[in-house]
């Protein structure tokens, strides 16, 4: 099951001052009509009127803009007939050229907001086929996954993750394209899309990798530029063979995932580094993988750096190793719950980076022994 959210929380905390901003235009027409009524004729709040429609063009529709904008007027015509020398022409003439301006701009607005809204759902379905809803289960591993985008209008980024049952257990992925917009997310796609084939063809993690490195660099080909050697991607691959006992890691510069382990926390930093994809070339194909046990009931947490680089208010970095060590008895889709609400916490509701995270847990003894 994939959780997607936006970095402000579950629930907007501007949903009320939104709907109080859709009333201003009336409060400031009241406003300025009580002024206009209670002061000496020298001060003149009359004139402030066309204010009213001007303001109600950024929020409401055309009809209630013009509809307002006449209101005005009539408050207008109705002060004439109070105070001489008002310059009640004038006045009305401006509260007339800005509700026609007024109600052109609200149409010009809505047409903008129903193209937004279109590109927005275009976004989501794109969201949908790269990071696709993940099973809840594969096999007997439990997975669950989160991703909140850095911008609360965006809806994909360069954060990527997959899950697959393959003949050789059940293969992770998890990383983070170097940069921001649609380069960094076809990259992402070129890489998933690579991974869901080379996962059920590969019988082990190094040819895996290799072919995310070979699909990267022929992404990368297909856009010159003098930035291509800062094109790149850190990724995780992980394999829990069936039947697990134990889970095999190949970390190309990613951060080191977390386990919990017979109710401690471990970081699996790797053994010896691996490059990053689409910088072998540069630093070498050097891959190793590193073999750890995993018992009965053990949690991996599989996240990007847009997590453990999370700052509050101090600049101080999420302290994660320390927050796992309260979460030891979550299931996944708690932990992940907690960790959206923690990180939004830490930040104030402001995070910096897009955040991807994967919670794994391993078959209890009653899961391994129940027939198939």
């Amino acid at each position: 099951m994939v959780k997607f959210g936006r970095l402000r929380g579950h629930r907007s905390p501007y949903g009320s001052r939104w709907q109080a901003a859709q009333l201003s235009p009336v409060i400031l027409t009241v406003l300025i009509t009580g002024l206009a009524f209670s002061t000496p004729r020298e001060m003149a709040f009359s004139r402030l009127l066309p204010a009213a429609p001007a303001l109600a063009a950024a929020m409401w529709t055309v009809v209630p803009t013009i509809l307002l904008g006449g209101f005005c007027l009539v408050v207008m015509i109705v002060l004439s007939f109070f105070y001489e020398d008002l310059g009640t022409q004038y006045t009305s003439a401006a509260i007339i050229a800005v509700t026609l301006a007024a109600a052109y701009a609200s149409h010009v607005r809505l047409q903008r907001e129903e193209i937004l809204l279109q590109v927005r759902l275009v976004a989501d379905a794109a969201q949908k086929v790269l990071l696709r809803p993940l099973p809840r289960r594969i096999e007997d591993v439990e997975i669950e996954s989160l991703y909140l985008a850095a911008q609360e209008q965006s809806r994909i980024g360069g954060d990527f993750y997959e899950a697959v049952g393959t003949p050789y257990g059940v293969r992770l992925l998890i990383g983070d394209v170097r940069g921001k917009g649609l380069t960094a997310v076809g990259a992402a796609s070129a890489v998933i899309s690579c991974f869901r084939e080379a996962a059920y063809d590969e019988s082990d993690l190094t040819s895996v990798i290799h072919r995310l490195e070979a699909s990267i660099n022929r992404h990368s080909a297909s856009f010159p530029g003098q930035d291509r050697p800062e094109r790149f991607a850190t990724a995780l691959v992980a394999e829990i063979p069936h039947g697990g006992g134990r889970v095999r890691l190949l970390n190309c510069g990613h951060p080191p995932p977390l386990l919990v382990h017979g109710g401690k926390i471990r970081v699996l930093e790797p053994t010896i580094a691996s490059p990053p994809l689409n910088l072998a070339e540069l630093i070498g194909h050097h891959y190793c993988v590193d073999t750890i046990a995993l018992g009965a009931g053990d949690q991996l947490l599989l996240y990007t750096d847009g997590v453990s680089e999370t700052r509050d208010r101090t600049g101080a970095f999420f302290p994660l190793p320390d927050w796992m060590r309260g979460q030891i008895l979550q299931p996944p889709r708690g932990l992940l719950d907690r960790l959206h609400h923690d990180l939004l916490d830490y930040s104030g509701g402001r995070l910096d980076d897009d955040i991807a995270a994967l919670a794994v847990r391993c078959p209890n003894k009653q899961n391994r022994e129940r027939p198939a």
